[in-house]
C-alpha cells in the first residue's frame, strides 16, 4: 500500500490523505482489488510522513454568503470562468472553460496567449454542447450559463450565440450571494494541484500539458462534494443508478 500511495504523491504533491484514498479505491475497485478505508490511508500516510503540511489558513471575510451554484443534476447549470499563468520563458497562457455545477465535469476549454475574448467564450461553449450531446447544436433542455461580467461573456454577440444552442446566459457581480464560487474553486485545484507541478517551458508545450492535465481531473481527480470520486466516476455512479 505505501508505494501505491508514494506514486500518487509523487505525481500529485498537493493531494491530501482523502483524494489519495479516492484515487486508490478507484484504481483497486477497476482491478477487483480490496479497497481499503480513508481511516487506515491516513494511519499509513502518518506513520510513513506522507501527510501534507498544512499552512494556517487565512481568516475568511466576513460576509454572507446564502447563494447555491451546485444542482441536482448534470446539464441543468454549467458555469465558466477564466485563469492564467505565466511559462518559464515568460509567456502567459490565458485559459477559459466550462464546468458542468452537478458533476464538476471541465466539459470544454481553450488556452490561448490572447486574452479571454468573445471569440474564445463562444467556442467553448459549442464545445460543451457537443461534449454532451454529440453533433447537436442545440441542447435538449435549456441550460444555465453562469458567468462573472466579463467583456468576453456579457458581449452581445455572446449572449445571442448562447440563447441560440440553447443555453441561458446568467451574470453575477463579484463577491454577492451567487458569485461564480465553483469556477474560481476550479480554478484554485487546477493552479494548486497542476500547473504548479506540470512542465511549462513555453505556451505550446503548457497547451499540450493541458490536455493530459484536463483529461486527469476529469477522470481521476477526487472531488469531496462527489463522495470522493472524479467527475467522471461520479456521472457512470448516476448513470447506473437511473438504469436501476
Amino acid at each position: 500500500m505505501v508505494e501505491e500511495i508514494r506514486r500518487i504523491i509523487g505525481n500529485l504533491p498537493s493531494y491530501g490523505y482523502r483524494r489519495v484514498w479516492g484515487m486508490l479505491r478507484e484504481e483497486r475497485q477497476a482491478i477487483g482489488l480490496q479497497v481499503f478505508n480513508a481511516k487506515r490511508i491516513y494511519r499509513v500516510m502518518s506513520t510513513h510522513g506522507l501527510l501534507m503540511e498544512r499552512r494556517p489558513a487565512p481568516p475568511r471575510p466576513q460576509r454572507r454568503h446564502d447563494g447555491k451554484v451546485a444542482v441536482a443534476r448534470s446539464n441543468q447549470r454549467w458555469c465558466s470562468d477564466g485563469f492564467q499563468f505565466r511559462c518559464d520563458n515568460g509567456e502567459p497562457l490565458r485559459v477559459t472553460f466550462a464546468l458542468d455545477c452537478c458533476d464538476r465535469e471541465a466539459m470544454s476549454w481553450a488556452a490561448t496567449t490572447a486574452g479571454h475574448s468573445g471569440d474564445i467564450v463562444r467556442d467553448v461553449m459549442l464545445a460543451a454542447v457537443e461534449n454532451r450531446f454529440g453533433a447537436a447544436l442545440h441542447t435538449p433542455s435549456e441550460i444555465e450559463w453562469l458567468s462573472d461580467n466579463g467583456s468576453g461573456y456579457t458581449a452581445d454577440e455572446t449572449r445571442r450565440f448562447a440563447v441560440d444552442i440553447g443555453l441561458k446566459p446568467l451574470t453575477t457581480p463579484v463577491r454577492s450571494p451567487q458569485s461564480n464560487g465553483m469556477a474560481e474553486s476550479f480554478v484554485k485545484t487546477m493552479k494548486r494541484d497542476y500547473v504548479a507541478f506540470m512542465p511549462k517551458p513555453d505556451a505550446a508545450t503548457a497547451a499540450r500539458n493541458l490536455v493530459i492535465v484536463f483529461e486527469h481531473y476529469n477522470e481521476k481527480h477526487p472531488h469531496s462534494a462527489l463522495k470522493y470520486r472524479s467527475p467522471r466516476a461520479f456521472r457512470r455512479a448516476m448513470d447506473s443508478a437511473t438504469l436501476v
